[in-house]
């Protein structure tokens, strides 16, 4: 799922924008959620700081004490994978703009259509940057999920499910094909298992634990515990390992 920030100061504007962007999601199958629709630009920036965001969606021309321009400029600062999109009715800031990384600009009033076009090319480039393993696609219904986010992968019959604390996702597909598109800190552990190492919260005879719920968990295969272990031990990341809980 890709988090999207709104930041207009105009709340009428915003609201209605929130609303389009809503519907394109809807329409176009697309696994997008707005996170925060504000009309204040340090809410903004501090909303930045604390959370996960995909893309900031802006108002080049804010009635505040910091510019759009200039709130872009922070945002990179803090984050400069975040995809950044203007909105503006001052064609003359352009130029400007394109110097903060932009992927695109509207053309404020924004019409459903210009929205829609710039969302699907936005979806479309996440999906196609193979250098980017902070997202994984697991389907052909455009969703998106962050690596990190994903504990591990299941392998049931022809599914396999992608395991997060928040939700779990389902696609037909096998581990020789998905294997070869994941990020390197998803490891084989076991016949029907991908563990993300970077996620284990402990692991003992048999187990990995992801949580401390014992809710999120998969499992060691004999044939794999060799080399599993390798790559934890070659790991930057400290674990408990072999310590029954």
């Amino acid at each position: 799922m890709l988090n999207f920030v709104l930041c207009d100061d105009n709340v009428n504007s915003l609201n209605k924008f929130s609303k389009l962007l809503d519907l394109v999601f809807t329409n176009n199958e697309l696994d997008g959620h707005i996170s925060l629709a504000s009309p204040n630009a340090k809410e903004v920036l501090n909303f930045i700081k604390e959370n996960d965001v995909d893309v900031v969606i802006l108002d080049i021309d804010l009635q505040s004490t910091i510019s759009g321009l200039d709130l872009a400029q922070k945002i990179r600062n803090i984050n400069k994978k975040i995809y950044i999109i203007f909105a503006t009715a001052h064609l003359e800031y352009l130029i400007l703009a394109y110097k903060c990384k932009t992927f695109d600009y509207l053309t404020k009033p924004i019409s459903l259509t210009n929205l829609e076009s710039t969302i699907l090319r936005l979806f479309d480039d996440v999906r196609s940057d193979t250098s980017n393993s902070s997202f994984i696609k697991i389907n052909n219904k455009n969703t998106i999920i962050k690596a990190d986010s994903i504990c591990f992968i299941e392998k049931d019959n022809m599914k396999l499910i992608f395991r997060s604390a928040s939700a779990d996702y389902s696609v037909y597909s096998s581990f020789n094909k998905i294997q070869p598109t994941l990020p390197s800190n998803f490891i084989r552990c076991h016949k029907s298992y991908i563990a993300n190492i970077h996620n284990i919260e402990s692991i003992n005879e048999t187990t990995i634990h992801f949580d401390k719920t014992d809710k999120l968990k998969c499992y060691i295969g004999q044939n794999y515990r060799k080399k599993f272990l390798e790559v934890l031990n070659n790991d930057n990341k400290s674990y408990s390992i072999f310590n029954d809980t």
